[in-house]
């Protein structure tokens, strides 16, 4: 991946758009799509502020690390756990059965073996 394919794929974890990822990083839109785009090669002051707003290192940005910031997987993490509609699945949890339950631990480990999470 380059790094405009890993500014795409932060971008759209987050939830923003091309013009509200350019606007938090002080760039003009379109220079922001060419960048994703890969025309334009980011600056080295653009890259440390685009990593600095997406939460991740300029290693992971330039593709020398597959791995994000751990700091950016615990807030992911917090925020996927205080999600108000997984409420009801957490107090469901304790009765599951120990078959389901052993299943919900398979499926996470996969996740976590394949850095999914």
């Amino acid at each position: 991946m380059n790094i405009g394919d890993n500014i795409i794929y932060l971008r759209e974890r987050k939830g923003w758009t091309q013009r509200e990822l350019a606007k938090r990083v002080g760039l003009n839109t379109s220079v922001m799509n060419r960048i994703e785009s890969g025309e334009r090669p980011a600056k080295d002051e653009e890259i440390v502020k685009l990593a600095n707003v997406l939460d991740t290192t300029t290693d992971f940005l330039l593709g020398r690390s597959a791995k994000l910031d751990s700091q950016n997987k615990q807030k992911e993490f917090e925020a996927f756990a205080n999600d108000p509609t997984l409420e009801k699945w957490y107090k469901e949890l304790p009765e599951s059965k120990e078959e389901d339950l052993r299943k919900l631990r398979k499926m996470w480990e996969i996740l976590k073996d394949n850095e999914e999470i």
